[in-house]
């Protein structure tokens, strides 16, 4: 875990004690440089990241990251969270990326192990962001996918639009977690893609959903 707010580190690391067993934080960072100084010897399999610390950025250490730690996953935690902040961290190559004003520990839980199972996250304040990305930046340059989607599907889809979690997703539609992810899975699959940010770029440009 790498932020530099002493009292953000001591809650999760609380609440993960108590709550969530299956978690466990291995080693704390302040600043990039202390990040790149633990790991060496404190093999992680993940890096909850604040992106806003004293010197590198986040956008720097997730590119360290990729390049020297390829198979470590990286989870970017922070309070800023503009379409400009979030479409450099997605190209710095983050797994996931959740706001700090609007998240829950179940909520970073539920990141950690999403990220973990090989899935991307992203947080339920994303779709706004991805509308805001998506203004900015064109999709999927020259690509042209003719795609077809069943209706539950799309109900997926949708919902994943509004930043739903999974299990917010599987209690509304009445059926499992796994099944939700079942349904992302083949949705991924018909597109080509592996994360749910591209997924609702891709339902936005096709007109499958809308943000008012």
């Amino acid at each position: 875990m790498a932020d530099d707010h002493r009292l953000f580190r001591m809650g999760i690391k609380a609440a993960f004690k108590h709550a969530y067993s299956d978690i466990s934080i291995i080693g704390e960072a302040e600043n990039g440089d202390d990040l790149f100084r633990i790991l060496p010897q404190t093999p992680a399999d993940l890096v909850l990241l604040d992106i806003n610390m004293p010197g590198l950025s986040g956008a720097e250490i997730t590119r360290i990251l990729r390049s020297d730690y390829p198979n470590v996953k990286i989870l970017a935690i922070s309070g800023e969270n503009s379409a400009e902040t979030v479409k450099t961290m997605l190209e710095a190559g983050i797994n996931g990326f959740i706001s700090k004003q609007q998240g829950s520990f179940d909520e970073l839980a539920e990141a950690i192990r999403t990220v973990m199972s090989g899935l991307d996250y992203f947080g339920r304040d994303i779709s706004f962001i991805i509308y805001d990305v998506v203004k900015t930046k064109t999709i999927a340059k020259n690509r042209e996918i003719t795609t077809t989607f069943s209706d539950r599907e799309k109900e997926i889809i949708k919902l994943c639009s509004k930043g739903l979690l999974a299990k917010e997703i599987a209690a509304r539609l009445n059926i499992s977690i796994s099944t939700v992810n079942t349904y992302k899975e083949r949705i991924f699959s018909k597109l080509g893609i592996n994360n749910t940010m591209e997924m609702v770029q891709y339902a936005l440009k096709k007109g499958i959903i809308r943000i008012d």
